[in-house]
């Protein structure tokens, strides 16, 4: 028996995996903890369905709801960050960190720090604090899993024994809602627009860097942490099937591709199952009906997010947590309807031209420097949705 935590087991990558669960081998799994931000109703329900031993929501405001839903169960509750922390601590096999932003830090690094599995769907993470969370994990010997579809395709093609006969990776964006959008349609777009991606189903922030680009932008931040490639071989193509997830060119010319349904559940069960493989109840992929996969480079006038993230990388310290916090301010307030969509990679720029790229020695430094950008974020799109 397998022993889980899930952090962020209300959203789309933590339901995703408890369905897994549930269609397991009875047995085969147990869960220890499950968290959510504030969803009680639906953490409530998971929990009196799979029996963690806690269950723990991060809102404190939301303890008494969560603590009467469970009453009776013998169920353990808590609330607050705290809690949240101390349920990624707790011992076991292994832990889903999918808590969207960077406020899955906290919860990732102390998984880490107990040296266990960690299954990584939060790519913030390693965005905001790639040299702390890589530099923990090699100290304490801790795994980490890619679960976004992109780099688990990646890990799933790439022979890593000898990095230099790695010549290039590739990762793939379906181009979202506007990928042949008219400039004037995407000034104009609203949050329902946005929101609407033709191919995943996906949370509202998500979705958002989907229909930006931020998301293939922050992929390829992490992307160069978890593998042993440069950032000048890391190429990004817009596949609008999404049935290409990822691909590693090798130095003879060979291409290994990792193909697929577009589903979470995929990544999610090759990274619950590693090293082995688990049966997964899914449509599987038919070539002969998809009929043609296509690959485009990405516009770089519609998409100013990707070099944003390539600047960010390339100038290394602090400009990646830089980009991430500006862009989660600029992504809510645009879903709050107070700043426009392309302002949102606008806001993400001048943040970063502002800051710069202070050190970042270590996680009190990181957290300081998102404050920071937040709020300079914050200044920098008030004064634009005034002008």
């Amino acid at each position: 028996m397998k022993r889980l935590t899930i952090l962020g087991s209300t959203g789309s990558v933590g339901r995703s995996t408890l369905a897994l669960v549930e269609a397991a081998a009875p047995g085969a799994y147990a869960i220890e903890a499950l968290v959510a931000g504030r969803d009680v109703a639906a953490l409530a329900a998971q929990a009196q369905r799979l029996r963690p031993r806690l269950a723990v929501v991060a809102d404190p405001g939301a303890h008494a709801a969560l603590r009467e839903a469970l009453a009776g169960t013998g169920i353990e509750t808590a609330a607050g960050p705290a809690a949240v922390v101390e349920a990624a601590a707790r011992p076991v096999d292994w832990t889903m960190a999918a808590i969207v932003g960077s406020a899955g830090l906290h919860s990732a690094l102390a998984v880490l720090r107990r040296g266990g599995t960690l299954a990584l769907a939060n790519k913030e993470t390693l965005v905001c604090a790639g040299e702390v969370v890589l530099a923990e994990a090699t100290r304490t010997g801790a795994r980490l899993l890619p679960v976004d579809s992109e780099h688990n395709a990646i890990f799933q093609a790439l022979d890593a024994r000898d990095p230099a006969m790695i010549e290039k990776i590739v990762l793939t964006a379906s181009g979202g809602p506007f990928r042949t959008a008219e400039p004037a349609a995407m000034r104009a777009a609203t949050p329902e627009q946005a929101v609407r991606h033709p191919i995943w189903s996906m949370g509202a922030k998500i979705s958002i860097d989907s229909a930006t680009m931020m998301n293939k932008g922050l992929e390829l931040i992490e992307a160069a942490r978890l593998f042993p490639v440069p950032e000048a071989r890391i190429e990004v193509l817009v596949h609008p099937q999404s049935t290409v997830h990822g691909m590693v060119q090798y130095a003879d010319g060979s291409i290994l591709a990792q193909l697929g349904t577009p589903d979470m559940r995929t990544p999610i069960a090759h990274c619950l199952a590693w090293p082995e493989r688990m049966p997964v109840s899914l449509p599987r992929l038919d070539l002969a009906t998809l009929g043609r996969l296509e690959f485009f480079a990405p516009d770089p006038v519609r998409f100013p997010a990707l070099r944003l993230a390539r600047e960010a990388l390339q100038a290394g310290a602090g400009a990646p947590t830089i980009l991430n916090a500006a862009n989660e301010v600029a992504v809510a307030l645009f879903l709050a309807r107070r700043l426009g969509f392309l302002d949102i990679a606008a806001v993400v720029e001048e943040t970063l031209e502002r800051l710069g790229a202070p050190g970042i020695p270590g996680l009190d430094a990181v957290l300081a420097l998102d404050d920071a950008a937040r709020a300079e974020a914050g200044r920098i799109a008030a004064r634009r949705a005034a002008a």
